[in-house]
C-alpha cells in the first residue's frame, strides 16, 4: 500500500506511518502481536516495538524478516521481569513505570517524520490509553483472546456483577449473565477472571486498582484488535458495536500465526510421530504459563496408560507420576517433552488425532486452523469463554472437565473419552470432520479479500490515513 503527498508541482512518496507497539512482555501474548506485527511491516507501515531485556530476543525473527522497517525500543535502567512467579497485577503496576520514559520519548518525535501516529498494545497495557491521549493519537488495544472473552472481561469490570451469597449452597449455583452479547451467555461465578474475582471480593491485593484501571482504559481507547476469524467468532463480530466493549470497533484479523513455520526443534518429534498411524496420536499440552496440578496430571497420566492411547506431553514444568515417563519412553508409546514444545508443527501432523487443552486462545486459533478437534480442560483467565466456542458453538471439541482446579476427573472417564476421540471412531471422525471444515474457513479468512485480510487491510489504511 502507498500513497502520496504533492508539493508545488512535484509528488513524493508520502513518509510510511510510524506504529508504536507495546506488547505485554509473556511469551503467549508476546507472540500473536509479533506476528500481527510481521503482517503490518509486510503493509509499508513503521514499526517501534517496546521490549524488555527479558523479551529483546523473542524480536530477532521479525527484526530479521523487516530490518528497515522495524526497530526494538528498551529502557536498560526499567527493571522488571514478567517470567517469574509474580501475579498479573504487579506486572501491570510494574510495567506502568515506563509510561512516562515512553511519553517522553514520544513526545521528543513529534515534530518530524518520526512521530508516532498511532500506539497498538496489550490489554494488559491499559496504561499507555492516558499515554497516547496526551501524544494526541489513537490507541488500539490488542486482545491475544478472542472476541468473546475480551467483551466478558471488559463487561465485568464495567458492569461490576455482584459476587454470590455467602450461603455456599446458594453460591454453587450462582451464575453472571452477560445480556449485551449475542445470546446472553451465563457462566458460573468459579470460571468468571480470578483478577476480576479477587477485585470484588476485596481480596485482590494492593495491586486490585491498576488491574481495574487497566480495563477501564481499554474501553477508552480507538479499537480493539483480535485475533480472532469470523469463522470461529462471527456470531459476536457481526453483532457489533459490542456494548461491553464501549461500542469500539473491533478489527478481526486472526489467525496472525503463519500457516506453516519451519521449527527445526520439531525434528525429532516429526520422526517419532511419523511412526504412527493418521490421527492416532493425542497431543497434551497446558501452555506456557499454566502448570497441571499433580492430582491432575496423575489421572490423565493413568487414563493414557489405561486407554493405551499413544500421546505426546508437552509438560513443562508437570510434576508426572513415578515412572509415567520412563514407561512411555521404554513402551514407545508416549513422548514427554520439557522446556519449548514446536506446537504449530505437531498440532499439523498427519498423526495427531485430538489436542488436549487447557484452552488458552493460542491454542485454540492454532488447533482449529490445523483441524485438530480438542480436549477441552479450562482452568483459570479465560480459559472457560474459550472452552464455550470450542464445545458449544463450534461444536469442534468435547469437554474433558470443567472443573477448573478444584475438581480432579476420574481416570476411567478421561480414558473413555480418549477412547471416544482418538483414531478412527465415529465420534472422533465427526469431531474432525467439523474441525477441517473449520480449519479451512479460517484459512480462506487470511486470504486476498477474505474476512480477516479485509479487516487487516481496513486497519492498515486508517494508520496510513493518520500518517497522511
Amino acid at each position: 500500500m502507498a500513497t502520496t503527498v504533492t508539493s508545488g508541482s512535484a509528488a513524493a512518496p508520502a513518509p510510511a506511518p510510524h506504529v508504536l507497539l507495546v506488547p505485554y512482555p509473556a511469551r503467549g501474548h508476546m507472540q500473536p502481536l509479533l506476528h500481527l506485527a510481521s503482517r503490518l511491516a509486510a503493509a509499508g507501515l513503521r514499526l517501534t516495538v517496546v521490549a524488555t531485556t527479558a523479551t529483546l530476543h523473542l524480536l530477532s525473527p521479525l527484526l530479521a524478516e523487516h530490518p528497515s522497517s522495524v526497530s526494538p525500543l528498551s529502557f536498560p535502567s526499567f527493571e522488571h521481569d514478567t517470567s517469574g512467579p509474580t501475579s498479573v497485577g504487579a506486572d501491570i503496576h510494574g510495567l506502568a513505570k515506563l509510561r512516562e520514559p515512553l511519553a517522553e520519548w514520544v513526545r521528543a518525535r513529534s515534530g518530524g517524520e518520526g512521530r508516532v501516529v498511532a500506539v497498538l498494545s496489550d490489554f494488559f497495557c491499559g496504561w499507555t490509553q492516558p499515554l497516547a491521549a496526551g501524544a494526541g493519537v489513537p490507541r488500539l488495544v490488542f486482545a491475544p483472546s478472542g472476541v468473546l472473552a475480551t467483551a466478558a472481561t471488559h463487561s465485568l469490570f464495567r458492569r461490576m456483577p455482584r459476587p454470590p451469597p455467602a450461603d455456599a449452597a446458594a453460591g454453587s449455583e450462582y451464575a453472571v449473565e452477560f445480556p449485551g452479547l449475542p445470546g446472553a451467555p451465563a457462566f458460573p461465578w468459579r470460571q468468571l477472571s480470578r483478577m476480576y474475582r479477587s477485585y470484588v471480593e476485596g481480596h485482590g491485593g494492593e495491586h486490585a486498582e491498576a488491574i481495574n484501571s487497566n480495563f477501564l482504559w481499554n474501553l477508552e481507547s480507538s479499537a480493539f484488535v483480535c485475533n480472532t476469524s469470523r469463522a470461529l467468532e462471527g456470531s459476536y463480530l457481526e453483532a457489533q458495536p459490542l456494548e461491553d466493549l464501549a461500542g469500539k470497533r473491533v478489527w478481526a484479523v486472526g489467525p496472525v500465526a503463519p500457516e506453516s513455520a519451519d521449527d527445526e526443534s520439531a525434528g525429532e518429534v516429526t520422526r517419532w510421530l511419523d511412526t504412527f498411524p493418521d490421527a492416532a496420536v493425542a497431543y497434551v499440552s497446558f501452555g506456557t504459563m499454566m502448570t497441571l496440578p499433580p492430582p491432575h496430571a496423575a489421572s490423565f497420566a493413568a487414563a493414557l496408560e489405561r486407554s493405551s492411547t499413544p500421546f505426546v506431553w508437552a509438560a513443562s514444568t508437570t510434576m508426572l507420576p513415578e515412572g509415567f515417563e520412563e514407561r512411555a519412553a521404554s513402551s514407545g508409546n508416549g513422548l514427554v517433552i520439557r522446556g519449548w514444545a514446536p506446537q504449530t508443527s505437531v498440532l499439523r501432523h498427519r498423526a495427531v488425532g485430538c489436542f488436549v487443552t487447557h484452552c488458552g486462545w493460542n491454542s485454540v486459533m492454532e488447533a482449529a486452523a490445523a483441524g485438530v478437534p480438542m480436549l477441552a480442560w479450562p482452568m483459570a483467565a479465560d480459559q472457560f469463554f474459550n472452552a464455550r466456542l470450542v464445545v458449544d458453538e463450534a461444536r469442534v471439541g468435547v469437554p474433558v472437565s470443567l472443573g477448573g482446579f478444584v475438581h480432579v476427573p476420574d481416570a476411567d472417564e478421561l480414558a473413555a473419552v480418549l477412547g471416544e476421540v482418538v483414531g478412527n471412531g465415529e465420534a472422533g471422525s465427526e469431531l474432525r470432520a467439523r474441525t477441517m471444515e473449520l480449519a479451512a474457513r479460517m484459512a480462506e479468512a487470511v486470504r486476498e479479500d477474505g474476512s480477516s485480510r479485509r479487516d487487516l487491510d481496513g486497519m492498515v489504511r486508517e494508520l496510513w490515513m493518520l500518517g497522511s
